[in-house]
């Protein structure tokens, strides 16, 4: 176990699944996986172990932002001696080209935030997807005929802000959408030499106001969902 994962050593599969919201992890645990286990409950940050098709796979909370996929994620590779980790959550769109229920498979993360400097010494304000998992995943969506948009994302480090402007670094380097955590899981995977992706779905339009409720999300994220599963096994096969 590791001091924010209760699970033991051979709980954790290889591949890892991170939702920042624990029910929606325990919702796609339920749904999509068989012989699962609950192998982690510590701050009802809800993991799940089982199979995908055969292949093992976790799917687990990561909490909201930077900090907080920071810990779980850094503890995911170097205690549990996860390979890749595929966030998969939702982010809200800069600009009416994208729309809701899009999904969105990140390119680089650009931030303010001052996680990976403080963290590691690494400069700069921006990280790529780490590994072939991105790859993986823009192939596995032409096999399912799947839409899949690639680009730029910010991670911010705030939710509300005093300014309704886009922001200055989204602007300026082509971000289509904002969310809070992949620039640190990419840090992190950068740091320990790991794969790492991030998927989202487009769950509000900013320009327009337009979102979907909570009480929709689980089940709109269904296309997203399939998508990093059957990306998992291809993933898997290629370990």
């Amino acid at each position: 176990m590791s001091v924010h994962i209760s699970a033991q050593k051979g709980e954790i599969a290889p591949i890892v699944l991170l939702a920042g919201d624990p029910l929606r992890a325990k919702h796609i645990a339920e749904n999509n996986l068989q012989d699962i286990k609950l192998v982690n409950q510590t701050r009802n940050a809800f993991y799940f172990t089982g199979t995908y098709k055969g292949v093992p796979v976790t799917v687990g909370a990561s909490g909201m932002g930077c900090a907080s996929i920071g810990i779980y994620s850094y503890e995911l590779f170097s205690e549990y001696d996860v390979q890749c980790i595929i966030r998969i959550g939702t982010a809200g769109a800069y600009t009416e080209t994208i729309k809701l229920f899009d999904v969105v498979n990140v390119d680089v993360a650009y931030s303010e935030s001052t996680y990976a400097s403080a963290a590691f010494n690494m400069q700069g304000d921006h990280f790529s997807h780490q590994g072939k998992a991105y790859d993986i995943i823009n192939e596995t969506a032409k096999k399912l005929n799947m839409p899949l948009l690639n680009g730029n994302i910010h991670s911010s480090d705030v939710f509300y802000r005093s300014s309704h402007d886009t922001p200055e670094i989204a602007v300026k380097n082509n971000c289509g959408a904002v969310e809070m955590e992949a620039f640190a899981l990419f840090a992190n995977a950068k740091q320990l030499n790991k794969m790492a992706a991030t998927l989202l779905t487009i769950s509000d339009v900013i320009p327009t106001k337009q979102f979907i409720s909570a009480d929709q999300r689980q089940n709109s994220l269904a296309k997203m969902t399939q998508l990093a599963l059957e990306s998992v096994v291809s993933i898997h096969n290629s370990l």
